[in-house]
């Protein structure tokens, strides 16, 4: 696939302008929370929207523009939380996520791209097989004293697999150790890669380093091929997202389920294998991270093919739903967290597959920190107004971004995982 694919389908954007906001007719329930692009909703002006990448990437490819640091900062100042895609398709099928990848992916062909701040993550996944430039030989420190098994050196029928970020951001390194605890006192018949564990490369994807992501998603099938498990469970909505949507594209045969931990907590309560018992007084809201929603629903993309319809002339993508993204994973941590005794449930006006980003996304976070907290802060601003003295999220990054706003901006509101509720329950 090329940029070159989509030239009609940028040709076809009529700037009807569904991409900047979440269906209002039948989604939005205030014109505060409407908003569904944070790029558009910050920056104001048409090209940070999703059809206006769509114009700059047709002027890009037929030469009427060059590359610029104004190009690449509307590029790169997007979070790919893919709600454009879902808001245009609803109205027309235009694949404007799939668009922007392609752009981004022509940055790095034209050598534009990476990012300054893009780079060393790039170079940390290539020399250390994870993001935060730290040794392999540590990527298995946060299961000290918990005796999890190796898969390695011993079967097991699960593989854990962590991820970079709750492997090494000492912050977050609880989400594993409660995980690992979790599944333990379940019965689980688990292991872990410990130093051997790869890192997902979805920060290549997402910035569009191609041939990086390729060569890890290749290595990282085959590892869990030969390891012989049914099943692929991880507690980080980004590798998660990573490999439901993006891995199967690469074209091997993948033999095990990929579950996020939240679908597999929710099994194991529905079995009686994890009874969360302990009252737990107290309202909260759930954030529903990008990846693990609208990103993580399967689909081929449809490299700009056509079918007559009607005889008129429109892009049908024969492989892929009308509208992508309603089949991401949302009521699994729901379920998850109204199983608790005590707990009451309320939720925020963007939620499920039109749920506002937390902002660390689509290199943001690194290439763009100022913006990542605006738009974490925006999430935090409607968690407020829901009431909720907690908010909950099952994402590293969302975890990570959004707990930066709080610290910032000095919130009373708790943060949680997921999983740090039910440890505290059960």
């Amino acid at each position: 696939m090329a940029l070159l694919d989509y030239q009609k389908d940028m040709l076809r954007c009529t700037r009807c302008s569904c991409c900047k906001f979440i269906p209002i007719s039948s989604i939005a329930k205030s014109w505060r929370f409407a908003y569904g692009c944070p790029s558009i909703t910050r920056y104001n002006f048409h090209s940070y929207s999703g059809g206006g990448k769509l114009i700059t990437a047709l002027s890009l490819l037929e030469g009427r523009i060059d590359y610029s640091d104004q190009l690449m900062d509307i590029v790169y100042r997007c979070t790919t939380c893919g709600l454009c895609n879902l808001s245009c398709q609803t109205g027309t099928h235009m694949e404007v996520l799939e668009i922007l990848f392609e752009l981004r992916a022509k940055c790095f062909e034209d050598g534009k791209a990476p990012l300054p701040a893009h780079k060393p993550i790039m170079e940390s996944i290539k020399s250390y097989d994870n993001v935060w430039m730290q040794p392999r030989a540590k990527r298995d420190a946060w299961a000290k004293d918990l005796d999890v098994k190796d898969i390695n050196k011993e079967k097991a029928d699960v593989l854990y697999f962590v991820g970079c970020t709750y492997a090494y951001n000492p912050k977050l390194q609880k989400v594993a150790r409660d995980t690992a605890t979790i599944l333990k006192r379940a019965g689980v018949d688990f292991g872990i890669l410990g130093n051997k564990e790869l890192c997902c490369a979805s920060p290549a994807f997402t910035i569009g380093f191609k041939k990086l992501f390729k060569e890890y998603a290749e290595r990282n099938i085959e590892t869990f091929n030969k390891l012989g498990v049914s099943k692929v469970v991880t507690s980080c909505a980004g590798c998660y997202g990573l490999f439901k949507a993006k891995y199967p594209r690469v074209g091997k045969e993948m033999n095990f389920e990929v579950l996020h931990i939240t679908e597999l907590l929710d099994q194991l309560i529905k079995e009686g294998k994890v009874k969360p018992a302990k009252e737990l007084p107290m309202q909260v809201t759930y954030h529903d991270p990008c990846h693990l929603g609208r990103l993580s629903e399967p689909s081929v993309p449809s490299e700009g093919k056509e079918t007559i319809v009607e005889g008129t002339n429109i892009q049908f993508a024969k492989d892929i739903p009308k509208v992508l993204g309603f089949n991401g994973v949302f009521d699994p941590p729901r379920d998850v967290i109204q199983s608790i005794p005590g707990i009451e449930l309320v939720e925020m006006e963007r939620v499920k597959e039109f749920g506002w980003c937390c902002g660390a996304g689509g290199g943001v976070k690194s290439g763009y920190p100022d913006f990542a907290l605006w738009t974490a802060s925006e999430r935090i601003e409607e968690a407020k107004s829901t009431g909720a003295e907690a908010l909950v999220t099952a994402c590293p990054w969302c975890e990570s971004n959004l707990g930066d706003a709080i610290e910032k901006n000095q919130e009373r509101m708790k943060l949680y995982s997921i999983t740090e509720l039910i440890l505290q329950v059960i």
